[in-house]
């Protein structure tokens, strides 16, 4: 397989919103940013990242010969069956690095196979399935429970609000990449995922006055995507859906704001930026 269609294969344009993801994991849960679990985590988590992307496409190689030949499986850039081997086995090793980063704490390794466990589910089990949106944005919560396990025991309540607002986020994101083929959405109530984090980062604002320029930022990136769903033109639906991915790494820095980790907030700041230009390079759906 060549390393382009590796690249593509697995999204590598959205990896800084794994890393934002867990910084808001292992901060909120009492870790400082010189430790080098961080990193170990952030490629560990990667690894289960773009293991689930080849299984994407592997698991999609019907629906994408029909709607997106463009893809590397059906364009015969790559083969289903290295596919499948190469996304299983990088899920492995990120299982294995998030055993070396936790101590192979039962609580990080249970977290982790629950990231594993969902990320398989949703891509066998996607399309047509309602219930999709919730799988795809407990893939993310997952991502933070498990880098918040291997720096605490127990996770503190920071964490776990975090979470529920990522999920949300998800939710509404994932709802609109379920219809991108379409270039339309249809119903969009459950677009109302998207105002309880906005709702929770005021709250979080009202503590910490720090968070206000950065839900701003946040609010401001809703309203760009949400904007080009309305018009639905040629490219819009694509367009909002790569924006919300990128949004929510500036989530992640109003979480990490509101519990007063301002550096972290800005590196999840960076992270945004580097997603927006990573995605004109590689696709991010």
């Amino acid at each position: 397989m060549k390393l382009a269609t590796a690249l593509q294969l697995g999204r590598i344009s959205n990896l800084p919103t794994v890393w934002s993801n867990v910084l808001v994991g292992a901060l909120l849960a009492g870790g400082v940013l010189g430790d080098l679990r961080i990193p170990l985590l952030m490629l560990s988590l990667s690894a289960f990242y773009i293991g689930g992307m080849f299984l994407n496409d592997a698991f999609d190689r019907a629906f994408d010969a029909k709607h997106r030949p463009e893809r590397p499986i059906p364009s015969g850039q790559a083969t289903a069956a290295e596919v499948f081997v190469w996304g299983y086995g990088l899920m492995a090793a990120g299982g294995v690095g998030v055993g070396v980063a936790g101590a192979w704490h039962w609580r990080a390794l249970v977290s982790a196979a629950a990231l594993a466990a969902a990320i398989v589910l949703y891509n066998a089990h996607h399309k047509g399935n309602p219930l999709s949106p919730l799988v795809m944005g407990l893939c993310r919560v997952c991502v933070v429970t498990t880098a918040g396990f291997c720096l605490a025991p127990v996770l503190p309540a920071a964490v776990l609000l975090a979470a529920a607002a990522l999920l949300c986020h998800l939710i509404g994101l994932t709802y609109i990449a379920k219809q991108e083929h379409l270039e339309r959405v249809g119903s969009l109530w459950p677009l109302a995922f998207l105002a309880l984090p906005v709702a929770y980062g005021a709250v979080l604002a009202s503590a910490v006055p720090l968070v206000w320029p950065l839900l701003a930022l946040y609010f401001g990136v809703l309203i760009f995507a949400l904007s080009r769903l309305r018009r639905r033109g040629p490219g819009d639906v694509p367009r909002a859906v790569v924006t919300l991915i990128a949004g929510m790494s500036v989530l992640d820095a109003v979480l990490l704001a509101g519990g007063g980790q301002t550096m972290g907030a800005v590196l999840a700041v960076i992270a945004f930026v580097l997603t927006l230009r990573l995605q004109r390079w590689v696709s991010g759906t």
